[in-house]
Order: C-alpha cells, then sequence, then structure tokens
C-alpha cells in the first residue's frame, strides 16, 4: 500500500471475489509492533499483556468489551510530537479523537496544547485544568452559549469557521470587553487521498471559507475590521487519515500566497499558520505511516520554502495530530460469542460489542487487524469477519481478517489501533452499554473512563 493510500478505502460490496484481500500471515501469533501499542507482548504462555497486565486479567476484573489504553505509550508520542517541532511551534492535540480528564492531564503533564470543537470538549479541558491560554476551539457551528463560555474562559484562540461567527464572536467578545485572539478557516481546494467523509479541504463541504473566489481575503478584511478580534493567522486542513505529503505542500503555498496577499492589501503579516492534523496511523501492516520528526522536517520545509519565495518572515506552525498521538495507544478487547462458518465464503465471529465501540468500520469501511490474545494457536488460518451483536448486517468491526480455525467461544480477541474515534464515536445503540476505558501502565491498571451501567440509561430516560 502506498503512503497516498489509507484505511477509510475504497468503499465496496460485501460479497467479493475470492482473493481480494492479503494472504494469512505466516504466523498468526505473530503482533505486528506498527500496529499494536508499544508495551503489547505476547507471553511464553502465548496470553497477550499490555503495559505488563496480561488481558485474560483485565478481562477478569473489568469485563468485555473494553479499550485498553497504553499511557506510557501515549506519553511517548505526546513527547515524540512535542520534541519533532520544538519550541518554535505549537502541537495541540485533537481533543475529537479522544478525550477524558485524565487524557487532558497527560498532556498538561507533557507539554501539549489542546484542540476542542464543542462545549462539552471544553467543559472537560477545563475541568481536567488545562490553562485555557493553551486551547483552541473549533467547530463549524458554535452556538453563542459556547463563544461566550469559550472567551469568558480565557482560551488562547478560537477558530472562526464562517462570516457569520466572525461578527458573533466580535460582538461576544466586545461585550465581555476582551479583545480575542483568533484564527481564520480556509479551505484550500485541496482532494487529500482520503475517504469523502473525512476529506476537509475541498470547497463543496461545510468546513472553512474558500480561498478561491475570494472569500478567504474577505474573511481577513472583516474581522481585521473589529476591534474586539485579534486575527494571528490562518487554519487549514486538509482531511483524516492521511499519508501523502504532497496535499500538505499545495495547502501550506496556498495559505502562504493567502498571507502575502494580506500583507499587500493590509500591511500586515500574520504570524502564525496552523496547518491542521489528519496524518495517519498503521491500523494494518500494509499502511506506512510516518513519524512525526519526518513530518515536522516536511512541514517546516515546506512553509519556509513557500515564505521565502513570497518574502515573507516564517510564521509560527502549529499542527494538531489526535489520532496519530492516540489512535496507536489503544486496543478494543473482546469475548467470541459465536463462531459461524459460511462454507466457500467465510466464518462469521461474532463478538460482545460493534458497531456501538467502532462504528468506523460501518461509516468508513476502516479496515481493521485483529489477533487472538487470551492464547496461542496453531491451527490453520481460516478466513474471518468479525461482526458484532447489534441488528443490522452492517454491523462489522474487522471486514476481512484471517483468525486461527480452533478459535471458540469464550476466547478473547483484540482488535488493535482503536484509541482514536471509537470511544468518542461509540453510541447506545440496541441500548448497549459503552464499554470503559481503561488506562495500564508499568504493572497497574485503572479506569479513566467507567463502563455505562444500566442504571446510565434509565437515568436518562423520564417515563
Amino acid at each position: 500500500m502506498s503512503r497516498s493510500a489509507h484505511p477509510a478505502g475504497p468503499r465496496h460490496a460485501a460479497d467479493l471475489p475470492e482473493g481480494h484481500y492479503s494472504p494469512p500471515p505466516a504466523d498468526l501469533n505473530l503482533l505486528d509492533e506498527k500496529v499494536w501499542a508499544r508495551t503489547v507482548r505476547r507471553g511464553d504462555d502465548g496470553v497477550v499483556s499490555v503495559g505488563g497486565i496480561e488481558v485474560t486479567r483485565l478481562a477478569e476484573e473489568f469485563g468485555t468489551p473494553a479499550y485498553l489504553l497504553d499511557e506510557e505509550d501515549f506519553r511517548q508520542r505526546c513527547r515524540a510530537w512535542a520534541n519533532a517541532f520544538g519550541k518554535d511551534a505549537d502541537v495541540f492535540y485533537a481533543g475529537k479523537a479522544f478525550l477524558s480528564k485524565a487524557i487532558v492531564r497527560w498532556l498538561k503533564e507533557e507539554g501539549l496544547n489542546l484542540d476542542v470543537c464543542s462545549g462539552g470538549e471544553l467543559t472537560t479541558a477545563l475541568a481536567a485544568e488545562m490553562p485555557a491560554d493553551r486551547i483552541a476551539f473549533h467547530g463549524n457551528n458554535k452556538s453563542g452559549a459556547e463563544i461566550r463560555r469559550a472567551i469568558e474562559s480565557g482560551v488562547g484562540r478560537i477558530v472562526l469557521d464562517s462570516f457569520e461567527e466572525i461578527a458573533r464572536v466580535a460582538h461576544i467578545a466586545a461585550e465581555l470587553g476582551v479583545r480575542q485572539r483568533v484564527q481564520i478557516r480556509v479551505t484550500v481546494g485541496v482532494e487529500a487521498h482520503t475517504h469523502e467523509f473525512i476529506a476537509t479541504a475541498h470547497e463543496d463541504q461545510k468546513f472553512g471559507i474558500a480561498v478561491a473566489g475570494g472569500a478567504a481575503a474577505e474573511a481577513v478584511r472583516r474581522a481585521l475590521g473589529h476591534d474586539s478580534l485579534e486575527l494571528i493567522g490562518i487554519h487549514s486542513h486538509i482531511g483524516s487519515q492521511i499519508f501523502d505529503m504532497a496535499g500538505f505542500e499545495v495547502s501550506a503555498k496556498r495559505v502562504v500566497q493567502l498571507l502575502a496577499a494580506v500583507r499587500d492589501e493590509h500591511g500586515v503579516e500574520l504570524p502564525e499558520i496552523d496547518l491542521g492534523g489528519g496524518l495517519g496511523i498503521a491500523y494494518t501492516s500494509d499502511d506506512d505511516p510516518r513519524e512525526p520528526h519526518e513530518i515536522a522536517k516536511a512541514l517546516t520545509e515546506i512553509v519556509a520554502r513557500e515564505c521565502e519565495s513570497a518574502g515573507l518572515r516564517a510564521p509560527r506552525i502549529s499542527v494538531e495530530p489526535g489520532r496519530a498521538i492516540v489512535g496507536p495507544t489503544a486496543f478494543t478487547l473482546y469475548e467470541v460469542g459465536t463462531v459461524k462458518p459460511l462454507e466457500g465464503l467465510r466464518t462469521y465471529v461474532s463478538v460482545d460489542g460493534g458497531m456501538s465501540d467502532n462504528i468506523r468500520t460501518a461509516l468508513y469501511d476502516a479496515e481493521y487487524s485483529v489477533a487472538l490474545v487470551s492464547r496461542r494457536s496453531d491451527a490453520e488460518p481460516m478466513l474471518s469477519r468479525v461482526v458484532g451483536k447489534h441488528c443490522e448486517s452492517g454491523d462489522i468491526v474487522v471486514r476481512d481478517a484471517f483468525l486461527p480455525a480452533d478459535l471458540a467461544p469464550g476466547d478473547l480477541i483484540a482488535v488493535p489501533a482503536t484509541g482514536a474515534y471509537c470511544r468518542s464515536m461509540a453510541s447506545n445503540y440496541n441500548h448497549a452499554l459503552r464499554p470503559p476505558v481503561v488506562a495500564v501502565r508499568d504493572g497497574a491498571a485503572r479506569v479513566v473512563v467507567r463502563r455505562e451501567t444500566e442504571e446510565d440509561l434509565l437515568r436518562l430516560d423520564l417515563g
């Protein structure tokens, strides 16, 4: 798979010609370190552990399904991003990937900033005492109440997404007697190599203000015209789960061209640009993600080159990795319920979760890996489809994978790289209870987000 390929993948039918899947690995017991969290190991007895604790013990203590989060891996990835960009740039963790109070505390301790895109995410950030000046507030349709809360809290920047929002933020900031730091989110016309639903820089979608046709230039004029706004820069985000840096190069070029136009028209050199996030991770062994230091080097060189060509001082760069930090650090642990062979097709392996804890396969045709983790098996590989327990034929967790032919009810299997967008997008479909998030580190485990209970469901149902 090339760097421009993506696990969101082209959509395809349920029944495909034989041979559309990759061949089985030589050893089903091997765990690709590119895909799994860094402290995951298979022991001599065949049982997989994370953070020094076997999954069988974690299943006994916390139940299944459960998201198991490798805290040390998360912290190491935070440090890698911070070190890659250094003190002359800002790294904002994209909270939409997964956010909890524990995550906020780890970010604060590791020196990262935080990007939120709703009032709820902002509330979580403030509850965990993230300094407000290290918070950026995104969103394409922020309510007046959300904007007011953000400004009153002292957030470091609000990313403006429309002409209406420029006026709305300016009005509320003026009422509060605040000069609010803002960026303008622009769409630069880049067709990112990713799924249609997670590409965000082409003009025909809901985010941002288009550079083409002069709309972004007009947004800059309006923002500069408000005394209650301090325009600090331009924001661009081209999509998610991207391996190809070519899109970032085009985006940076067009953002810098806009900065040059602002200088020429207004005599102002905006000091910052935010190139967003969206860098891909390895969901399968075929994926080939870039390391943070490679990304930092490529982005800084692109911006420096374009600014030199335009005669601009190089602005301060911001980036917003979310998936790239938390995605690889967690896996979902399931118990097998039924195993249903369909002769000539594949074997359906049903687990005790499904689309309520991982909607991405149904939503994007996302691809995942899976492994038997409660024991070792030398059985022959069988082509499998891992499915959930919900009343939908599209309730698929892993579309095509090889599992041991002796797989049986009660076995534990795990799907890696589920740290991003799985718990965040989890639902109560069929009144399922959302799983817990259990952080594991140095032989100790603790619940950071508890499992929902039936009482939680009934508490909201007023009857």
